[in-house]
């Protein structure tokens, strides 16, 4: 079916170091993250999800740290303009924008996976809770 098609996609896609996961354990239980895809310097997210309070948040938090230090990437496409994803920064730019900086952050080479991240939650957090422009 189309479920088992779109698994195989990803797992593909993964493969070939353009699909993330960005996963939050408690222990050894998987609590929460986000899933997405790289291409150039631009991170386009899939979906989030949460089974304990914050862990999508913070999961969330770590790759925006990452992804706005470290490794320079110029945007992430939320898809959809939510009050939740606002408290992290995102705005709706106009489409024309939008594509602009698309073609911009394809002309930077990708950074592929698996990605290690050096910050710890903890300190991608508190690094992004300090006011700056992403």
């Amino acid at each position: 079916g189309s479920t088992d098609e779109m698994i195989a996609g990803y797992a593909t896609v993964y493969e070939a170091g353009f699909a993330h996961s960005i996963e939050a354990y408690d222990g050894a239980e998987l609590v929460g993250g986000l899933y997405g895809v790289s291409f150039g310097a631009a991170f386009f997210g899939e979906s989030m999800f949460a089974h304990q309070p914050n862990a999508s948040k913070i999961a969330f938090a770590t790759l925006l740290a990452h992804l706005f230090t470290a490794w320079n990437f110029q945007f992430v496409d939320c898809q959809v303009h939510t009050e939740h994803l606002a408290r992290f920064g995102a705005v709706h730019i106009p489409r024309e924008d939008y594509l602009d900086r698309l073609v911009e952050a394809q002309s930077i080479p990708p950074k592929t996976g698996p990605w290690d991240f050096a910050l710890s939650p903890a300190d991608a957090v508190s690094f992004y809770a300090e006011p700056r422009d992403v």
